[in-house]
């Protein structure tokens, strides 16, 4: 799924058919930013949620290392719920929910047709596999949007050093803010930190959702 991402992501011509999941991925970053700079006492300025140019949020005052950092954090947190919900087609439902308000709230945002129409796809789809084999393919839907929002640094970092979108990475941010460490080695942190969640999220579902294997099914069935 990530490489599949990263290629939907960046390849001119067919990155525009995931604008939607774009925009919701790029503005829940933003939204994390939004807050804790709020919260940290500071005031927005600006807000820039664009699937060609990147996210950016622009915050007078509070505390800079926190809405820096928030970002990549609250991303791997909601991608790591997203994963989740692969596993159980009850918290895939639930978190259907964030995804239709989420793909929605960008749209104020937005003034291409082209992305309104696939957004409106993208809800359409949302619903349809509601009831499509008992849920299976929302937990897939939901799969794909968290390895998305999980791995977020790396289309960011990409977008930044290898594609040079208007709107730097966090990760430059953070070498403007500590100039004693470069943004490579900040990709670095924020890439293993990421790999990190998203591997402490697989183990938990793995546990958490755990389905017997055949061989205790099979012996189970013959004791009875």
């Amino acid at each position: 799924m990530a490489v599949i991402i990263f290629g939907f992501w960046n390849v001119p011509g067919i990155r525009h058919f995931i604008n939607p999941l774009k925009m919701f991925t790029i503005g829940a970053h933003e939204f994390f930013h939004i807050i804790t700079g709020i919260l940290s006492g500071g005031r927005v300025l600006r807000i820039t949620i664009d699937p060609h140019i990147g996210g950016a949020t622009i915050v007078e005052g509070g505390k800079p290392s926190v809405i820096l950092s928030s970002g990549y954090i609250g991303s791997s947190l909601l991608g790591g719920l997203f994963i989740l919900a692969g596993w159980d087609t009850l918290v895939a439902k639930v978190m259907s929910f964030v995804l239709a308000v989420g793909l929605l709230l960008p749209l104020k945002l937005v003034r291409d047709k082209v992305t309104i129409l696939l957004t409106l796809i993208y809800e359409g789809l949302l619903i349809g596999f509601w009831f499509i084999d008992h849920a299976q393919a929302l937990r897939w839907y939901c799969l794909f949007v968290g390895v998305m929002s999980a791995l977020f640094v790396l289309w960011d970092v990409a977008d930044d050093r290898f594609f040079h979108k208007t709107n730097d990475s966090d990760c430059t941010q953070f070498a403007i803010l500590y100039p004693k460490i470069g943004a490579h080695l900040w990709a670095v942190f924020w890439i293993f930190f990421q790999l990190g969640v998203l591997a402490a999220f697989v183990v938990l579902g793995l546990f958490a959702f755990k389905v017997p294997n055949a061989n205790s099914i099979s012996s189970s069935s013959g004791a009875t």
